[in-house]
């Protein structure tokens, strides 16, 4: 019996993580994974929309990639869905403002069908001019965040995001890794920073999903102790 009782008690499983592992960085770093993942995934589908229909042109020699895109796109959108991942829980921790709108995994699965609906118009749909497609990307964007978040942090980083991300893209361009057909905003196209606010803003739903299950473990793990 006292063998019995000395016994731990085996954890139970919660969502995609085992509740043995408590440990905060290493829930980081399995959440990290996965969102690098789900990035670079992401980014084969995406850009091969924007090459199919020319919007973005690569150089011969780069183009190494079964689905014609050049080889470090895939990593470097892997790294930074993981970094916009980890931090939309992170802040939402440090304004002491926990996101609950819309927590649950079909709305996950809306909001990534929306982001990717909103890149597949910036590269299909045929507009009158740069302006009306920049105008309407915005405003589908705004939609997507205000359907999916409504949160003062998590469209503060958004814009954030889409500032930087902007700022990246038109150092590349000026540098010949790579081009946009018909630029009309210095090196790129208008809609650009429309792309990047949503794909923040889907990223970091993502992110904030899976940030609920450390939690749960975690609460779980201290009501059995």
């Amino acid at each position: 019996m006292a063998e019995n009782d000395a016994m731990p008690t085996l954890p139970k499983k919660c969502g995609p993580y085992i509740s043995s592992v408590t440990s905060r960085g290493m829930n980081l770093v399995i959440r990290g994974i996965v969102l690098f993942f789900i990035g670079v995934f992401l980014a084969l589908v995406l850009n091969l929309l924007q090459i199919q229909r020319n919007v973005t042109l690569f150089p011969p020699d780069v183009i190494t990639s079964i689905f014609s895109s050049a080889w470090w796109v895939p990593p470097c959108c892997g790294t930074a869905s993981a970094v916009i991942g980890l931090l939309y829980p992170c802040m939402d921790r440090h304004l002491g403002e926990p996101h609950k709108f819309k927590r649950e995994w079909s709305s996950v699965m809306r909001c990534v069908a929306v982001f990717v609906g909103i890149n597949h118009a910036s590269a299909k749909v045929d507009f009158a001019n740069n302006i009306q497609l920049s105008l309407t990307l915005a405003a589908l964007s705004i939609g997507l965040w205000w359907t999916f978040d409504r949160s003062r942090s998590g469209f503060g980083l958004g814009v954030g995001i889409a500032f930087l991300a902007t700022l990246v893209s038109q150092f590349l361009v000026y540098n010949g890794v790579y081009q946009y057909t018909s630029p009309d905003f210095l090196y790129v196209r208008s809609w650009l920073p429309c792309i990047f606010f949503a794909g923040g803003i889907t990223m970091g739903n993502i992110g904030r999903q899976l940030a609920m299950y450390e939690c749960k473990v975690i609460a779980e793990k201290s009501h059995e102790d």
